[in-house]
Formats: C-alpha cells, sequence, structure tokens
C-alpha cells in the first residue's frame, strides 16, 4: 500500500462499536468525515452498525458492544479483580474473528490510514480493541486514535480484571498510532499515563456555515410536543442520565415560577437504565413543574418516528427554544453547549470542569451556576427571558467566539497537520 504525501488524496477507515444516531461518537465522526471529504479525501466506515452509506459501510455484528458474546466478556472483565481462563479464551477468539473481518473490510475498501473512534479508549469492547491494536502493528497502516472518554474516567471500570488488555490497548501506548483527545484535561491525563504527546482537537461545530431559517417542516413542533404558543420552552437538549444534572433545570422552573414554562427533554435514558428517569418524573411533580420528554419526537434528523408520528431533528428543538439548559456535572467536552451557540441560544451552563479549562477561558457571554443554583442566577435567566436586546447581544457574541475557536477550519488546519506525518515503515 502507497501512503503518499498529505495532498494526495487518501481513503480513510472509521473503525468504530457503533457508527448510528446521536451520540456524541457518531455526531464528531460525521463532522470529522465532512471535513475530510471537502479536503478531497474518501471515508469508509467500520462499525458492529453503521447509518452511514451501505456502499461504504462495513458492518460486523462482533465490533457492537452490545453483542453477546461482547457483553459477556465486559461483564465478566468489570466489577471484579479476576476473570476465568474461558473469558480469557472467549477475547482472543472473538480478537481473531474481529482482526479477520477487519482485514477483508480493509483490503475491499483499499484504506491507506485507520481513524479509530473511541474504540481504543473506552474497554466497552476488548476485542475490537486489542485486534485494531494487532493489525496496525502488523500491517503499518497509518493509524489516528480519536479519544473521547477514557475507562479511568468512568465509574464503571475502576475495579477491572482486564489491566493486561486494558495497558495494551485502552489507549494503546505506541508511538505508531497518533493520538487525538478532545480536552485538556484528557490530554494532560493521557500523556501522565502514557509518557506519549497528544494533540487536541475539540468537539465542533460548522459555524462557517451558520443554520438555515426555520422552515415549514418545522412550524408544528411545539404544537407536536405539547408546548403551547405562548409557553416558554426550555430545552434540555441531553440524554436523562444523571451526570446531565436535570434537577437543577427543574429547579430552575421552579424558581422562575411562570406557570408558561416547560422544560423538554429531547433525548430517552440510553444505555444507563431508566432508574433516573423515574426519579425525574418523580422530582418534577414534587416542584410542581411540568416536563415533557420528547424523545419520541426528536431524533438524529427529520424522518418518521416508530409509530409513524412527524420526527423532527434536533436542530428544530433548539429553533423553537426560548432558553437551554445545560446544568450537567460531568463532561468529555459539551456538545450541547456548542449546539446552544451555534443555533444562537441563550444558555445556562453548570462549570464542569472541562468547561472551566477549555471552553471558559474564551470568553462565551452565559449564564453560569456554580454546582447550584443561587437566587442571582435564577435572576439572570429571568432577565434574559424578558430583555431581547441583552439576548441578542449574547447570542451574538456568542455564535462569533464558536466560529473563532470551534470551527470546521480548526478541525482541518489540525488533521492536515496529522496526515502529513510520514507513515512509519
Amino acid at each position: 500500500m502507497s501512503h503518499g504525501s498529505h495532498k494526495m488524496p487518501r481513503r480513510i477507515g472509521f473503525v468504530a462499536t457503533r457508527i448510528s444516531g446521536s451520540d456524541g461518537v457518531s455526531l464528531e465522526i460525521a463532522k470529522w468525515a465532512e471535513v475530510l471529504e471537502r479536503m478531497g479525501h474518501t471515508c469508509f466506515y467500520i462499525a458492529g452498525q453503521s447509518d452511514r452509506p451501505p456502499e461504504r459501510s462495513a458492518v460486523m455484528g462482533e465490533a457492537h458492544f452490545k453483542h453477546p458474546m461482547i457483553e459477556s466478556i465486559t461483564n465478566q472483565c468489570f466489577g471484579r479483580g479476576l476473570r476465568t481462563p474461558e473469558v480469557t479464551e472467549m477475547v482472543h477468539e472473538m480478537k481473531w474473528v474481529i482482526k479477520q473481518k477487519l482485514r477483508t473490510a480493509m483490503e475491499r475498501f483499499q484504506l491507506d490510514l485507520v481513524i479509530a473512534e473511541n474504540c481504543l479508549t473506552l474497554p466497552l469492547n476488548i476485542p475490537l480493541g486489542l485486534a485494531v491494536v494487532e493489525y496496525v502493528m502488523e500491517t503499518g497502516i497509518p493509524c489516528i486514535a480519536h479519544h473521547h472518554d477514557f475507562a479511568w474516567e468512568r465509574e464503571r471500570f475502576l475495579l477491572s480484571a482486564a489491566d493486561d488488555y486494558l495497558h495494551a490497548a485502552f489507549p494503546p501506548p505506541l508511538p505508531q498510532i497518533q493520538h487525538v483527545v478532545i480536552n485538556s484535561q484528557a490530554a494532560r491525563e493521557f500523556s501522565r499515563r502514557t509518557g506519549l504527546p497528544c494533540r487536541v482537537i475539540p468537539n465542533v461545530m460548522d459555524f462557517e456555515q451558520p443554520p438555515p431559517p426555520p422552515d415549514e417542516y418545522a412550524r408544528d413542533f411545539r404544537r407536536a410536543i405539547g408546548v403551547g404558543p405562548d409557553d416558554l420552552l426550555f430545552l434540555q437538549p441531553t440524554r436523562v442520565v444523571q451526570r446531565k444534572g436535570i434537577e437543577h433545570s427543574l429547579e430552575l422552573l421552579r424558581q422562575l415560577n411562570d406557570p408558561r414554562c416547560r422544560l423538554v427533554i429531547t433525548h430517552a435514558a440510553g444505555d444507563e437504565g431508566d432508574a433516573y428517569a423515574k426519579h425525574v418524573r418523580r422530582y418534577a411533580e414534587i416542584m410542581n413543574v411540568s416536563v415533557i420528554f420528547a424523545d419520541q419526537r426528536v431524533g438524529h434528523q427529520r424522518g418518521t418516528g416508530p409509530e409513524g408520528q412527524k420526527q423532527y431533528s434536533i436542530g428544530d428543538a433548539y429553533q423553537h427554544a426560548d432558553f437551554v439548559t445545560y446544568p450537567s456535572t460531568y463532561e468529555g467536552f459539551g456538545n450541547a453547549f456548542l449546539e446552544a451557540v451555534y443555533y444562537r441560544r441563550p444558555l445556562l451552563c453548570n462549570r464542569y470542569t472541562i468547561y472551566r479549562t477549555d471552553i471558559e477561558p474564551c470568553g462565551f457571554d452565559v449564564i453560569c451556576m456554580d454546582g447550584f443554583l443561587t437566587t442571582e442566577v435564577v435572576d439572570q435567566v429571568r432577565q434574559v427571558l424578558h430583555d431581547p436586546k441583552r439576548r441578542e447581544r449574547m447570542v451574538e457574541h456568542n455564535y462569533r467566539l464558536g466560529k473563532r475557536f470551534f470551527s470546521y477550519r480548526r478541525v482541518e488546519e489540525e488533521l492536515s497537520a496529522l496526515l502529513a506525518k510520514p507513515a512509519l515503515h
């Protein structure tokens, strides 16, 4: 395989457990792919599930973290200190199967660069990670590992019977692979643990192309989800999981004490169970606040939902929101923050760690809370809701900063530098 100069068009394969829907990793893959295609490269997708063009996708069930064998491996490797010889055998067997399929896909697409998307970061599919690392070591194919969230950032991976695998591939401490992380905190921790350098490329939005104005399709969005024309729509554009701090949004509405306020939550609970969703519903009742779970009506893109109902995009939801709440306690970066800025919406944001280190220094004008809601914060929200001039100043200022620091151009510059590195053989 020839690995030409970075000016040559490359055939680039994204490898991930799933490339589908609206989780952060799938969204960032779409953005990188768009940038790479604009640069003249061709992108392909290798994953356990893919909603990208079928002729450019290689789907292998074993790559998905929900594959029964893979799920069984994960369950038996974490939350305990020892694993059985049978589990080790399963890991090697699955790794072998995945590596064969990986090789077939790579040859079919004639790839000359691989981007491993979070599959060498979060050990949700141990055999996949090991297979990718071995394939790189056997072929010398240039590889960029794009790391979104590491095992050491997640409670459930702290106690592990797979430390040997984690040291080998999550992340792999190999100079043959170019490592990219999404925030400065992760960069420090990555380098401390591996001794290797890495590049920080934040999540981005296409700020050079502002969103189109609201159109006919979404005109009935509010009515469809049960929000009246004079209601105030507070958008919580997240999944219903504990670290998203939805209690704070409910508390905000309680303290605003305006019967027109509605909290709309866009995403379902996802893969972390529904105990928290129950808690949120109960909390809303106690607070006497109107909350709408709109995940049946809001999708990654427009279309038709499972029951034949009209589905709106997350962009439609932002366009119809009066205010965005983002009280997360922990985020790897904070896509929803950038989306709110991109759709020119005022927002309340909790100062989670990465916000403080990587976003706040840019000088955005947002209403911030520090772990809990104060009356000052509530008053600031009230002021922004009732003062269109203040709101306009705020969102225009933020859009300019978004364009400066978190646009596609930033990714293009970074990826050009990564692609310019010579191959190692």
